[in-house]
This record gives C-alpha cells, sequence and structure tokens, in this order.
C-alpha cells in the first residue's frame, strides 16, 4: 500500500529513478515559416543562448528523471549537434544518459507517422532500459516543471495514464486537446482541437487543454501501441487516436499545471507554445522585462545549455550624434560588439555586430549575425548567419519589408539569409 506522503522527496526520487522520459522533438512546426526552414522547431533558439529542446531536458535533470530519450526526425542535424555537445555530461557509469532516437525503421520500413508511432517504433530500446514509469513530452515547449510530483500524483491516483493540463482562453482552444474532467480530475472526454470547445467546469470564457505531457505505467503503454499499430483506422496519434480510446475503458486522470510548476512571482504558470512568429516574438520580448515571468536566473531550478566559449559582450564608443555603443532593457549574449550602435528592448544571441549609427529596437537577433552601419530594424526577428547590409531599414514601412521577407498578421518581420540572397548553408 503507498502512503499518504507520496510528495514527499524521497518518495519522489524512487519513482523518477524508476523512469524514462522520453521527448517527441521531431517536428518541423510549420508555423514558424523559415525559421524551421533548415532546423526542427525544438533546435530553434530562445531568450538569448538557449534552445527550445533545452527546457524539457532541464525539467528533467531538475526533477531527478536522468533517462532520457530523444526522438528526433525532420532536419535534425543542428539539434543532434546541440545534444552531442550541450548534453553529453551524463555519465553512463550511473546508467544516465540522453539518448538520441532518430527514425531508422526498426520495426517496419516507414518513418514515424504520428506521435504514438514515433514511440512504438522504439519500443524495443524502451523495453532495454525496463523502467517502472514512461513520461512522454513535447519539445517543443517553454515552461518549468517538476516532473516528479505529476508522477506522484499519477501513482496516487492509481492512474493508467496521467496527462497534463493547463487552463487555456476558450479562443485559443481549438489548437490543443481539449478535456472534461469528473470532481476528482478523472477525465471523461477529450477531443482533439475541436472547433468549438467545451469551457472548463466553473468557467465560461476557458477551457482545459493537454500539454502534450503523459505518464504511462509501462507495461500499459506497450499493451496500447501494440493496439494500435495493429488498428487499420488509427493515424497513430496519442491525441487523435490513443486518448480517446482510453478515456472511457481505462483509468485516465488530469494533472494541473499549477501544481507542479516551477517559479516566482508571476512565473507560477509559465508556459509558453512559441509554435509561430508572433508567439516567438512575443515569449522573447518577455525575457526583456524587468522580471520577467520566466525566470531563468534561478539557481534552484536552472536551465542547462550547451555552452559556447566566447568572450564577453562588449560595447564600445560615447560619443554624442548617435555614435554610442548601448544597449538597455535587452538581453546581450558572449561574443557580442555593440560597435556605436544602440539595443533597446531586444535579444541578441551570441556573436552579433551592431555597427555605428544603427539602431535595433524591439528585435530577436539570432547568432552570428553582422548588422551594417546606419541600419535601422524594429520588430523583426533576424536569422541565424544573416549579413545586414548597411543603410536597410525594416520596421518602417511594411509594405517594402513585405517586398522581400515575411510579414506576420502582427507586423513581425522575419529576415533569413535566403531572403537576402546569401548562402544558407554556411549558417546552420
Amino acid at each position: 500500500m503507498l502512503q499518504q506522503d507520496t510528495t514527499s522527496a524521497r518518495f519522489i526520487s524512487v519513482l523518477t529513478k524508476n523512469t524514462v522520459a522520453l521527448i517527441l522533438a521531431g517536428g518541423r512546426g510549420s508555423r514558424l515559416k523559415d525559421l524551421t526552414k533548415w532546423r526542427a522547431k525544438p533546435a530553434v533558439q530562445f531568450g538569448g543562448k538557449f534552445r527550445i529542446i533545452d527546457f524539457p531536458l532541464s525539467n528533467c535533470i531538475n526533477s531527478g528523471i536522468r533517462r532520457i530519450g530523444v526522438v528526433t526526425q525532420y532536419k535534425s542535424h543542428s539539434l543532434i549537434q546541440h545534444i552531442q555537445r550541450g548534453w553529453s555530461f551524463m555519465r553512463g557509469e550511473f546508467n544516465e544518459f540522453v539518448e538520441l532516437l532518430p527514425a531508422q525503421q526498426r520495426i517496419q520500413e516507414e518513418w514515424y507517422k504520428g506521435t504514438a508511432d514515433a514511440v512504438f517504433q522504439n519500443i524495443d530500446i524502451l523495453r532495454s532500459h525496463n523502467p517502472q514509469y514512461i513520461v512522454i513530452l513535447a519539445g517543443d515547449h517553454i515552461y518549468k516543471m517538476d516532473y516528479g510530483k505529476m508522477l506522484a500524483g499519477h501513482v496516487r491516483d492509481q492512474a493508467d495514464m496521467t496527462i497534463a493540463c493547463i487552463s487555456v482562453p476558450l479562443a485559443e482552444a481549438s489548437a490543443f486537446g481539449v478535456m472534461t474532467v469528473d470532481d476528482k480530475d478523472r477525465i471523461v472526454a477529450f477531443d482533439e482541437k475541436p472547433a468549438s470547445p467545451k469551457p472548463m467546469p466553473g468557467s465560461s470564457t476557458h477551457a482545459l487543454a493537454s500539454m502534450g505531457i503523459y505518464v504511462f505505467n509501462t507495461q500499459f503503454l506497450y499493451e496500447q501501441l501494440i493496439r494500435d499499430a495493429y488498428d487499420p483506422h488509427s493515424t497513430h496519434d496519442f491525441g487523435h487516436d490513443i486518448i480517446p480510446y482510453l478515456i472511457s475503458r481505462y483509468r485516465v486522470f488530469a494533472h494541473h499545471f499549477e501544481s507542479s510548476c516551477v517559479g516566482e512571482r508571476n512565473s507560477h504558470s509559465y508556459w509558453r507554445d512559441v509554435g509561430t512568429v508572433d508567439a516567438y516574438w512575443e515569449a522573447n520580448m518577455e525575457m526583456t522585462k524587468v522580471v520577467p515571468d520566466l525566470n531563468v536566473y534561478d539557481k534552484n531550478w536552472p536551465i542547462w545549455t550547451y555552452q559556447e566559449q566566447l568572450p564577453p559582450a562588449k560595447f564600445v564608443f560615447d560619443e554624442d550624434g548617435g555614435r554610442r555603443g548601448m544597449a538597455v532593457d535587452s538581453l546581450v549574449s558572449g561574443g557580442c560588439i555593440i560597435s556605436g550602435g544602440s539595443v533597446r528592448r531586444s535579444v541578441l544571441f551570441s556573436d552579433v555586430r551592431v555597427n555605428c549609427q544603427t539602431v535595433v529596437e524591439d528585435s530577436v537577433i539570432l547568432p552570428r549575425v553582422e548588422i551594417g552601419e546606419n541600419v535601422v530594424l524594429k520588430r523583426v526577428i533576424v536569422d541565424k548567419g544573416c549579413v545586414i547590409p548597411a543603410g536597410l531599414q525594416v520596421g518602417v514601412n511594411q509594405d517594402q519589408d513585405r517586398e522581400r521577407f515575411y510579414v506576420s498578421d502582427k507586423g513581425i518581420t522575419l529576415i533569413t539569409p535566403e531572403m537576402l540572397g546569401q548562402n544558407r548553408h554556411q549558417t546552420l
């Protein structure tokens, strides 16, 4: 019989030790437009020095889950390279690992056909690790969460499957799996991306949405994956097929994100799907606030990443007339040189050069970008490796911007090397 104190640190550590996490990181993320033309969405840079994949990986490590598989498929080179360089500190002698699981046709001569199929095709690898529980995670969201607390709730509820959920505005709920729960948080209905989402109990304006985070009893998961694999009518997806099948037949419970999220001040419920150009820009801009909702300075729950060996950021020239190297309300990473230009409310990743008389405002500048003299960039995202020619003005006249670049519904301009006529293959 399990003890009632299932949230004690010791109890959670036993659970996490007997758990394998599987991060599904094979998607393109086509709504990010050309940002994912040459990389998978989880490999996209975020917050000045991180990549999106670093957040679920860090959550695993900080939760005590140190056996992790990363499932890759779409244009995974930069993702694989990042994990090899930044996550190789795990010790195999202690049965710790971050394994890369590319689509390799292990069971049949087909690539991954859906999220459930991606797990099914690696079922022999999962069996070799012999976990008691399996946590399945999406690799493309920004948040801080203690998975140990979710595992404890899963055991306490004697659940077959547990789904993490979050409250979202009803107008946005059609982009998610929407669930209905009873008074004990058992899920009684589930609709994947419904056209008319049902509001959650006690609210007419919000729905209870799946976060794409699942806990399974291992043997139960194997049984359901095998059953689904031989169903000719299935699309082999957790949201479309697995979950709706399980709801009326087994014990499937909801886990509310606010009970296991990690954060301070307003970040107690921070979770972002940065799946569009606008959402990606907004989430990065939030980081420039004096007190951002996402605290990446938290030493108790650090976000780990690959640390490039770079010199400190440098700001040069202090002259009137617009030739002053400065950055205000901004994140500036190592290797950057602000040479007589001004940066305001922006995020500069590593090795960015801002030259004289240049103004950068409300912008996200990815690594190794060279910005020439007398340039104006406002409300833009500049992709990795771009060389911005002297005198270019973007974010001033959107009609002109649309002739060369992608402009989002909210007026955010995306600039990539191809749009500038530059060689992309040198910037991956």
